[in-house]
This record gives structure tokens, sequence and C-alpha cells, in this order.
């Protein structure tokens, strides 16, 4: 069984979300990070670059597959996790504590379109 943790909204791509105020903090699932398998090396965007949601803004390759990171909602990239680049086993290591990318949204109502914990887990259940 895959970790949830409460609080949080999901994409069906397996993105998680942490809203800060007009910042999301985005990473990728627990479900994910096991499916992908021993993630190897993170393609990450820059700061500055802008996203729409649903537009990929990086993958990770692992030593089973190669996955595109989509975004689950629009604005510019504040943030980057650098630590990625160098250790990109952080994210099987802790997927909720190895953020992959902060984003200034540019509509915060695009959350709502997001599943909650529970919706998450009956979505992987299926």
């Amino acid at each position: 069984m895959s970790k949830v943790v409460e609080g949080l909204c999901y994409s069906e791509d397996h993105e998680w979300v942490k809203a800060e105020g007009d910042v999301a903090v985005i990473g990728i699932s627990d479900f994910a990070q096991k499916e992908l398998g021993d993630i190897t090396y993170a393609d990450l965007p820059g700061e500055g670059d802008e996203f729409a949601a649903g537009d990929e803004f990086g993958a990770l390759e692992s030593v089973k597959a190669s996955s595109e990171l989509l975004c689950p909602v629009s604005g510019v990239v504040v943030e980057v996790n650098a630590d990625l680049e160098d250790s990109p086993e952080k994210i099987n290591e802790d997927a909720y504590g190895a953020w992959i990318i902060k984003v200034r949204m540019s509509d915060p109502s695009e959350l709502e379109a997001l599943m909650d914990a529970q919706a998450y887990k009956e979505f992987t259940e299926k």
C-alpha cells in the first residue's frame, strides 16, 4: 500500500501539490515513485519557466522507465529542488519530502480540479 498524505492535492498523473499561499509546492506521489522504481535522473525546468496546467515540466528516469512530469497548476517556476540533480534517489527515499518545483500559481482555483487524499487513494486502488 502506498502512502498518501492528508492535506495535499493530487493529480491523475500522480503529482502532489501543497499550496502555500499562492505558491504550489509540487512533487510526485509515493505510488508514482514505487511504480518508477529506482530513480536515476531528474530533468528539471529552470526558474522563471512558465507552464499551463497539464504541460510537461520535466521528466524522471529510472531503471525501469522514463516518466514525464506534468504541471498540475498553471504558473511560473519560482524554485527548483537542485538537490535532485545530484541525488534524484531522494524521491524514492521520501516522495513527500523531496519536492521537485515550486510554482507561483496564476490561477489558484485550479487546485479545485485536483483530488484530495481520499479520492486519490481510491483512484490508485482501481
